[in-house]
């Protein structure tokens, strides 16, 4: 895992949680009560987003923030990923954004 990641999501005011996933897997479409920040530290995965007709593929150092109530889904890509991931109170991360690595 990067500590650089961790860091800078730790100096945004963020407590990140690391999970995994194997390549191939997926998750149905769902949201959350929460605002949700997640970083890709290694493989990739692309969140799927039905509603706003977008999607986002997320590798190494992108970051995409999801605010409550946005409805997502998610495939792993061939590699399986790993992510960080942060929740806070609903509407303190604003809009939807997805910023590639170096842009945030």
């Amino acid at each position: 895992m990067s500590l650089g990641l961790v860091a800078r999501l730790r100096s945004a005011g963020l407590e990140p949680a690391t999970w995994s996933n194997a390549p191939g897997d997926a998750y149905a479409a769902h949201d959350h009560a929460y605002d949700k920040a997640l970083v890709c530290v290694v493989g990739s995965i692309v969140f799927g987003l039905a509603d706003r007709g977008e999607a986002f593929e997320l590798q190494p150092g992108d970051r995409l923030d999801l605010p409550a109530g946005t409805k997502h889904d998610a495939l792993v890509g061939d590699e399986g990923v790993t992510c960080l991931e942060a929740h806070l109170a609903a509407g303190r991360l604003g809009s939807l954004r997805h910023r590639r690595a170096g842009e945030w």
